[in-house]
């Protein structure tokens, strides 16, 4: 068998280890139950991968990331290693032959949610795999103090029963010390031995300004840096609005949200890693599995929601060791909205109870039913019928769909129905004066015989497939048979589907999970204040906050955030006077003079921040010499 450094050479290509990993290798190697937390970046699934490969048998992986289970999938493919994911949507039959495979076919890696332990079937398959390590990623979901609670991870700790003898490995990027020991207790971890990088990263610098433009100093920022950079925005609004405003100022840029389909999604992503896009402005949908190490540049133009996310977020620059920045703008506003917003879009129980209570009877579900039954879901229509807050309402389904009670999935796929309106001869006799369209409609008739009887809905992919035709040539001969009246055709885009775990319970159903919900509040609600402490806090290094919000404590201020650089009187006064000039021009038009006597700072540099303003177009002069903001 080859040792750590001979696997990690053979199928990584690597030839040391970085910090941290062959200790937690030689741990787990040596029987021993482990708690690993990695910066993000660090390498986590190295530590399971190798030793995995070291020893017979298959290697559990316990991932709550759909989108990363199946890249490390993928990427284990590439280099010839046998893997396999269970996530959602694969029919029962399906994965019976999957779990086959595991067992009878040299399988070295078996990945799936956490909610797929609560099948009793799949536990049982398990349970007869030759399991050699059980490595649970992201393990700061399993703790109720965590900033993406997941219920179903509880159930891991029952694995222990069944392999006693089997090391478990916990690992996460994000922990503070109230989530390590909440997890060690359940996934009753027995003497774990701890393996933590320090959270500091001494090359990023945390910088944090209150602007009253947030455009304007993030078009200073990239012009200043030109390497790529990623911007987080809050919403799928906010994305498109900020990716075309900075396109209007000449830079080369893209987006990324969770309403994207694959194609767009992979389409965005490839134009910003082969850099032919400077920024991709994302959601916080973007980021998992994101490997480019010269980003120069994070900005978050909305505040986090938590600084687990943002500390994640913020280390997506600087992977190559160069200085980088992690930029927070914000203004006064933003707390108090914030603030609001959060508290009003959190979901309590009696709103959870008749939301629920709704959405089963828009479903027509009667009590006692809707076992495993699917329905394609659209939100804002959901809402607009019950009169409900769309985004509380999108909340409370994702504490459903955390909980297990529900499973919600965004597919925002093209549904298509069909049915034939003219008779079967006359559907041939049509196909022998326009042969080019038989081969599809042949495929159709084959795969859905009742199409003449009933509105059947259509597998776009599958009729190309069978067809041997593209996708868009399939669609153009279903427009075609409906211009002609051949053919009823109707399609359109799904929001989500819903498939429904348990039998409708109403108030016994809601109950059962309420503590959840009600710790799960208490938890965002210390969230929002770690994060509005971290930006009104002027006192301290903007490291050394961080460090201390994850337990690490240190006496040495990092020397380059926009606290200590205030220290150093190293900042340029020219970005708060554009600040100040431009929210004064928000209320009046106002002559250089005038911005003088209320702004009470160098007149050269007031002129010089105003023609660098007039240069940008941020603002014009009008015939009677006074500024005024550009329309």
């Amino acid at each position: 068998m080859l040792g750590a450094q001979d696997i990690l050479l053979k199928y990584w290509k690597h030839d040391s280890f970085r910090p941290l990993q062959k200790e937690i290798i030689d741990s787990v190697l040596e029987g021993q139950d482990t708690f690993a937390v990695l910066p993000t970046g660090g390498g986590k699934s190295i530590c399971f991968q190798v030793p995995a490969m070291m020893q017979e048998g298959i290697c559990l992986v316990i991932s709550p990331l759909i989108a990363l289970m199946k890249d490390q999938v993928m990427n284990l493919q590439k280099r010839d290693i046998k893997a396999i994911a269970l996530t959602g949507g694969i029919h029962t039959e399906e994965l019976i032959d999957l779990l086959d495979n595991c067992q009878y076919g040299n399988y070295k890696f078996l990945y799936l949610s956490p909610e797929r332990l609560q099948s009793d079937w799949i536990l049982e398959r398990i349970k007869n795999l030759p399991i050699n390590l059980i490595a649970i990623d992201e393990a700061h979901c399993v703790s109720q103090w965590g900033h993406d609670f997941r219920p179903a991870y509880l159930k891991i700790s029952e694995l222990k029963k069944f392999f006693p003898k089997i090391p478990f490995l916990a690992l996460t990027a994000t922990a503070t010390p109230r989530v390590i020991e909440d997890i060690r207790t359940q996934l009753e971890l027995k003497n774990p031995r701890h393996f933590q990088q320090s959270f500091e990263r001494k090359n990023i610098a945390y910088m944090v300004f209150e602007v009253e433009d947030k455009l304007y100093r993030t078009e200073q920022i990239l012009k200043k840096n030109p390497q790529p950079s990623i911007i987080y925005v809050r919403n799928r609004k906010a994305c498109l609005n900020m990716s075309s405003q900075l396109q209007s100022l000449g830079f080369t840029s893209t987006y990324y949200h969770g309403g994207l389909s694959s194609k767009e999604k992979d389409k965005n992503m490839q134009l910003w890693m082969s850099e032919q896009a400077q920024v991709i402005v994302a959601t916080n949908a973007f980021g998992m599995g994101i490997d480019k190490d010269n980003v120069k540049t994070v900005i978050h133009t909305q505040l986090p929601e938590n600084l687990e996310n943002y500390y994640q977020e913020s280390g997506r620059a600087g992977r190559n060791g160069a200085k980088a920045f992690s930029v927070l703008l914000y203004n006064n506003s933003d707390s108090i909205q914030t603030e609001q917003q959060f508290l009003n879009i959190l979901p309590d129980k009696k709103f959870l109870k008749t939301m629920y209570n709704k959405l089963c009877n828009y479903f027509q579900i009667a009590y006692g039913e809707g076992l495993d039954e699917t329905f394609s879901f659209k939100l804002n229509h959901f809402c607009n019928k019950y009169d409900f807050p769309t985004l509380k309402t999108y909340n409370a389904l994702q504490f459903l769909n955390q909980q297990g009670i529900i499973t919600m999935s965004q597919e925002f796929s093209e549904k298509i129905n069909i049915q034939f309106l003219i008779e079967s001869k006359e559907v041939i006799r049509y196909m022998s004066l326009n042969p080019n369209d038989e081969e599809i409609i042949l495929a159709i008739l084959r795969t859905y015989p009742g199409v003449y009887e009933v509105k059947s809905n259509l597998n776009l992919g599958l009729i190309a497939k069978k067809a041997n035709r593209s996708e868009e040539q399939v669609l153009a001969v279903l427009e075609k048979l409906k211009e002609k009246e051949i053919i009823e055709y109707k399609s359109k885009n799904n929001d989500a589907t819903i498939l429904f775990n348990e039998v409708r319970e109403d108030d016994h159903t809601i109950n059962r999970v309420s503590k959840y919900l009600e710790k799960q509040n208490e938890v965002k609600k210390e969230q929002l204040l770690s994060v509005l402490h971290y930006i009104k806090d002027n006192k301290t290094c903007k490291n050394r906050l961080v460090l201390d919000y994850f337990g690490e404590e240190t006496k040495e201020n990092c020397g380059i955030c926009s606290y200590c650089i205030t220290l150093k009187g190293k900042i340029t006064e020219a970005d708060s006077i554009a600040d100040k000039i431009l929210s004064l021009l928000r209320t009046a038009s106002l002559t250089s003079r005038e911005i003088e006597n209320q702004i009470k700072m160098d007149t050269k540099d007031i002129l010089s921040v105003l023609q660098e303003l007039l240069e940008n177009n941020h603002i014009i002069i009008q015939a009677n010499n006074k500024y005024t903001l550009k329309s």
